[in-house]
């Protein structure tokens, strides 16, 4: 199944600790959102978005991208990290809009140093851990089955 995964990835590293974790011993590509704003997604099976949570949602440029180039009626899968809570409403909603089907969501905690947190040395150190990316290996494997 030919999978791709657009992803941002900045403050620490997070999102991209747990799609290295999927991408490592499977054949996907990784593209940067800040990096790319623009690809043909027409040639994938599985599209996958990635994003830190930053004010209850995807960032930005993973919103753009997927409204730029999300194919109509594709399978698409969501991995978030978060500080706090987790937001996927709006990378839905765009997903939907493009008539693609979400097939799964994968979300963990992550380390966040944001605003106030910075003060009190952040929230979710460690985060993802070695856990959290079993698990995120775990629920692409079952996708990559399912689909």
């Amino acid at each position: 199944m030919k999978t791709v995964i657009i992803c941002y990835s900045r403050h620490h590293g997070n999102t991209r600790k747990v799609v290295e974790a999927i991408a490592q011993g499977h054949d996907v590509t990784l593209i940067d959102a800040a990096a790319e704003t623009e690809a043909d997604l027409s040639v994938y099976d599985l599209i996958g978005f990635a994003s830190g949570i930053y004010f209850g949602k995807f960032h930005e440029s993973v919103l753009k991208f997927a409204q730029k180039n999300l194919p109509q009626g594709k399978n698409v899968f969501l991995l978030s990290t978060y500080g706090g809570g987790n937001g996927t409403k709006a990378i839905e909603e765009t997903v939907k809009a493009r008539g693609a089907q979400i097939v799964g969501r994968f979300g963990c905690k992550g380390y966040d140093t944001f605003g106030p947190f910075k003060l009190v040395g952040g929230i979710a150190k460690g985060h993802p851990d070695q856990t959290d990316l079993e698990n995120a290996r775990r629920f692409f494997d079952g996708l990559s089955v399912n689909c």
